[in-house]
Formats: structure tokens, C-alpha cells, sequence
């Protein structure tokens, strides 16, 4: 039997799909990647918790069913969007990073089509830059960046189109 490859699909960010992006929980050392409570983020108005940052900049990443399997933000800097993703915890590890970052990418390229697109990921997360290497972005700098845990390295990556 021959399996079609997953298609990820690119739409607005729902409060729904939002809320369920707090549930998520991802095992070490991938857990610093999960989020405060739902209501904590509407109450702070941070993140997709503030409604108009969801609407500007925020985007759920969906199958063919229409089930969330990700977010990304797509955040506008002076000729950059960065961007910042992340994939539900059971997807993960599982060999579909390049499908998923595929309609990411389209929709920076179709909002931001002059500005270059970069991403920031810890050193020690090879799992998704070799992922995104696959999808054509490079290594183009190191640095420490100020975490919850305290300052660690990471790399920006640019994206070669």
C-alpha cells in the first residue's frame, strides 16, 4: 500500500487552536518549548493570547482534516520576518518537518516577498536544524540569547531562496 505524503495547510489562528497549543507538552529536553496556561496568556495579553498579534502575526499549521498540527508566528522585523514555529509534540521526531515548514514558508514569502526570512533555534536542537537545513535554510550566525534558564547559544538561520 502506498501512503500519500502529508499535506500541511496554512490558515488564520483561531482562539480555539490557540487554547490548544497551551495543552501541549513536549518531552525533554523539547519541554522549554511549551506555553503558560491559556487563560494566563489571554489575561497577560501575550502572544497569540492578544487577540490582534494572534490576527497579525500568527498562523495554525493544519492537515487535510483540518486538525491543528502546529503554529508559526511570522514576525515583522526591519527587513527580516522571523520566523517562530512550533509543531504539535506528537508529530514531532516523526520525518515530517520539511512538509510542515513548506506552507510556513510560502506564506512568509507571499506576506513579506522583499524581505529575507530567518529563524533562531538552539544549538543543541539538531532535530530541527537539520530540518530546516532541508528546506533550504543555512547557518548564518551564533549567539546567546537570554532564555527562561538563562542565557544559551543559538544560531540564526536564513532562509536561501
Amino acid at each position: 500500500m502506498i501512503h500519500s505524503p502529508v499535506v500541511f495547510h496554512v490558515v488564520a489562528m483561531e482562539v480555539h487552536q490557540a487554547a490548544e497549543v497551551c495543552e501541549w507538552i513536549y518531552e525533554a529536553p523539547y519541554d522549554i518549548y511549551g506555553w503558560m496556561p491559556w487563560p494566563q496568556m489571554q489575561e497577560l495579553n501575550i502572544e497569540f493570547g492578544d487577540p490582534q498579534l494572534r490576527r497579525e502575526q500568527y498562523v495554525s499549521v493544519i492537515n487535510e482534516q483540518g486538525r491543528l498540527c502546529g503554529f508559526a508566528q511570522l514576525f515583522p522585523m526591519e527587513g527580516v520576518v522571523r520566523l517562530g514555529i512550533g509543531m504539535r509534540p506528537d508529530l514531532c521526531g516523526q520525518g515530517l518537518g520539511h512538509l510542515f515548514m513548506e506552507p510556513i514558508v510560502r506564506e512568509a514569502l507571499k506576506r513579506y516577498p522583499e524581505r529575507e526570512i530567518d529563524l533562531e533555534v538552539l544549538t543543541w536542537n539538531q532535530r530541527a536544524i537539520r530540518t530546516y537545513q532541508k528546506c533550504g535554510f543555512r547557518i548564518t550566525d551564533t549567539y546567546e540569547r537570554r532564555t527562561p534558564t538563562g542565557d544559551k547559544p543559538f544560531y540564526c538561520m536564513v532562509y536561501d531562496k
